[in-house]
């Protein structure tokens, strides 16, 4: 079964970018500029102020969060990902410091207490509950006291998480804020804040669509209240997440 499990994991990242009709041809860094705009909105809100620190992307894909870091002045950021076409398009872009590698051995070959912020976006969700524990703990070691975990995974709360739990045949699970709260903390992790997917606003457009999630969101939380008593949930497809090692 273990290996039958690591063939089809091998199947499908050897084709990540293909057999979604991409290749590192198609990609370019204007055509990310959403996507790259949003990761800037993460990076000045969550980011070390230091741009000395150094960060380590697990999961990285193609290396878009790392350009991102670069072009705000982080010197130290590296990226890790098991699909090579991933990192071939990375590659191909220009963008440094991402190799293919799988990231728990990554993780395992840094020293502790080593790296100042780990991002895990889009990751978790691909490993079985054993494997996350083990990726968390390593996540844990690695980390200086006061450092960061930015995860973002499937929002099994929000009423179209099924768009992101089945839209990727290696998912093996989504998160609610309680599970992914639990997960962090039972590994040690002091401080774990959850909420929900960041909505950049970068035009017209964007503000229109951010005004009409928030009358949305309040109809859903009516809902939840009407049937719990309660109206507090996050709604967001993903869930966007920070945990902290305790010290100084």
């Amino acid at each position: 079964m273990k290996q039958d499990k690591k063939s089809y994991r091998e199947l499908f990242y050897s084709t990540y970018l293909t057999g979604k009709g991409l290749n590192s041809e198609s990609l370019s860094l204007v055509s990310s500029r959403s996507r790259q705009m949003y990761f800037q909105k993460v990076i000045r809100l969550l980011f070390p102020d230091d741009r000395n620190a150094r960060i380590l992307d697990i999961g990285c894909g193609y290396g878009l969060l790392l350009h991102s870091a670069q072009l705000e002045g982080y010197r130290f950021v590296e990226g890790v990902d098991v699909s090579v076409e991933q990192v071939e398009a990375a590659t191909n872009l220009g963008i440094q410091n991402v190799k293919v590698g799988n990231l728990i051995e990554e993780l395992e070959s840094r020293p502790s207490s080593s790296l100042d912020l780990v991002v895990a976006f889009d990751v978790l969700e691909h490993f079985t509950r054993e494997e996350t524990l083990e990726i968390c703990d390593q996540v844990y070691r690695v980390l200086r006291k006061g450092g960061k975990w930015i995860v973002h995974v499937p929002n099994g709360e929000s009423p179209f998480y099924g768009r992101i739990r089945y839209g990727d045949l290696t998912h093996e699970t989504a998160y609610t804020q309680s599970s992914l709260h639990h997960l962090l903390r039972c590994v040690g992790f002091e401080k774990v804040d959850i909420r929900e997917d960041i909505l950049p606003i970068h035009g017209f457009r964007s503000a229109v669509r951010w005004v009409l999630w928030c009358a949305i969101r309040s109809i859903w939380r009516f809902y939840l209240l009407v049937e719990t008593g309660s109206g507090k949930g996050l709604f967001t497809q993903n869930l966007l997440a920070v945990a902290i090692k305790g010290g100084i």
